[in-house]
């Protein structure tokens, strides 16, 4: 015993993450499997258990079977838990219960705090998991208090009063499950206008990242935000805007339909509308809105936003030959390299997994498969509605790309390599690019 906690010390904090994440979806297949998770009239496979789980952990929301239809309350009840798990990350829920029964957090939770949450430093991190574990309660509190006040309209109390709760949970961790059950999503909802700006509330804040919200909550200002806070901000603002015009010019949907999809791309996977009637165009901007996805240090998934911002200004700096600069701030060459890595990675992640599924699907039309790759390695969660149908091994092709895209591509990569940067370097020596 000794030596298997031993062997978990010496381990990096970006293995033990990962090791937690495998053992969040693990234990929640198991309970997914339970006869009080599955409803009587229904069967559920271990493979379809073990997706759900892990499309919950991941906050994803792609699903292979429909969840109203499958579990019982209590099974809804444990995606929903996975789906909070997942959002706020295993360390923040480990540091949190371990605060609650008045345990001291050791060097080596601190440490896997500050790697769960992506922050720089360990100085004040049990302060700022406390403070996200209570800013996450407010948004969730707000957003099933809202919801409510829609569902109630349509349910029973009882019923009302846990879809509101599922539907906040889901919304704010950016995750696109559902319980209204028939695979519809929010159809019904298409028009409902409270509803739909309820669930992009917090679809947003739960896509800005913890850090900036707080730094809003703090300044109050824009002038006085960090370097990254603006980023971040400014980036999603464009994103969400040109996302709208664009599926409003190549959808006949309204313009809060639009705003909408636009908003849920961004990892969260709501839709008010069919996706599979949407026409390729709509579909490639889906799918670029999907990749670059949500902000560092938040509930969602894609390259991140800033990593975007970075690609975009790096290419403007090089093509008008200016320096690196942004709000008045200069930008470490450092964070170039590593914006183009996540980049490269990412897109191999998503060109493998797509080849391997045109392979073991070949009856599946190309932008569906690149659709679906791109929605689980984005954590999203929209769907052309053809995971339900994959066969086994595909399903397990996307559930390993969930997986990747939640922990980040770059992260799962470089986090076998544990030795120290070389200090001897050869000659430099140009070669030709384009």
């Amino acid at each position: 015993m000794n030596r298997f906690i031993n062997f978990f010390k010496r381990q990096p904090a970006g293995r033990l993450i990962t090791l937690g994440f495998a053992a969040a979806i693990l234990f929640g297949t198991f309970l997914l499997l339970l006869p009080v998770s599955v409803r009587p009239d229904a069967k559920v496979s271990f493979i379809d258990a073990l997706f759900t789980s892990t499309s919950a952990v991941c906050v994803t929301g792609l699903i292979a079977i429909d969840t109203a239809d499958h579990f019982t309350p209590f099974g809804q009840g444990v995606v929903a838990f996975l789906i909070q798990i997942g959002g706020l990350g295993v360390t923040s829920v480990g540091v949190g219960l371990i605060l609650a029964v008045g345990k001291h957090i050791g060097i080596k939770g601190r440490l896997l705090a500050q790697e769960g949450l992506n922050v720089t430093g360990v100085k004040g991190i049990i302060r700022l998991v406390k403070s996200v574990l209570f800013m996450t309660l407010c948004f969730e509190l707000t957003g099933a208090v809202l919801s409510f006040l829609v569902f109630i309209q349509d349910y029973p109390l009882p019923r009302a009063i846990g879809t509101s709760i599922f539907h906040s949970i889901a919304a704010f961790n950016n995750s696109g499950f559902d319980i209204f059950g028939g695979l519809q999503n929010m159809i019904p909802y298409q028009s409902d206008i409270l509803l739909n700006l309820t669930t992009c509330f917090l679809i947003i804040f739960g896509g800005l990242g913890f850090l900036v919200i707080l730094d809003i909550l703090k300044n109050r200002s824009f002038k006085k935000l960090t370097l990254h806070s603006k980023v971040v901000i400014t980036t999603t603002v464009i994103l969400l805007a040109v996302g709208t015009l664009l599926l409003k010019a190549t959808e006949d949907i309204s313009w809060l339909g639009a705003f909408f999809h636009s908003v849920s791309a961004r990892t969260a996977g709501f839709s008010t509308y069919s996706i599979g009637n949407f026409t390729n165009a709509g579909l490639f901007v889906l799918i670029i809105l999907m990749f670059i996805g949500a902000s560092p240090g938040s509930t969602g998934g894609g390259i991140k936003t800033s990593t975007f911002f970075v690609l975009v200004q790096s290419v403007r700096s090089l093509v008008t030959k200016k320096n690196f600069e942004s709000f008045h701030r200069s930008i470490p060459a450092d964070r170039i390299s590593k914006a183009y890595v996540i980049s490269l990675l990412s897109i191999l992640v998503v060109c493998i997994a797509t080849f391997l599924l045109c392979i073991l699907e070949p009856d599946l039309d190309f932008v569906q498969i690149l659709f679906e790759v791109v929605s689980a390695f984005g954590t999203v969660g929209l769907s052309t509605g053809i995971t339900p149908n994959l066969i086994p091994l595909s399903k397990f092709i996307i559930i390993l790309v969930m997986f990747i895209g939640r922990l980040g591509a770059f992260t799962l990569f470089s986090m076998w390599v544990d030795r120290p940067a070389p200090s001897a370097r050869y000659v430099e020596e140009s070669i030709t690019i384009g």
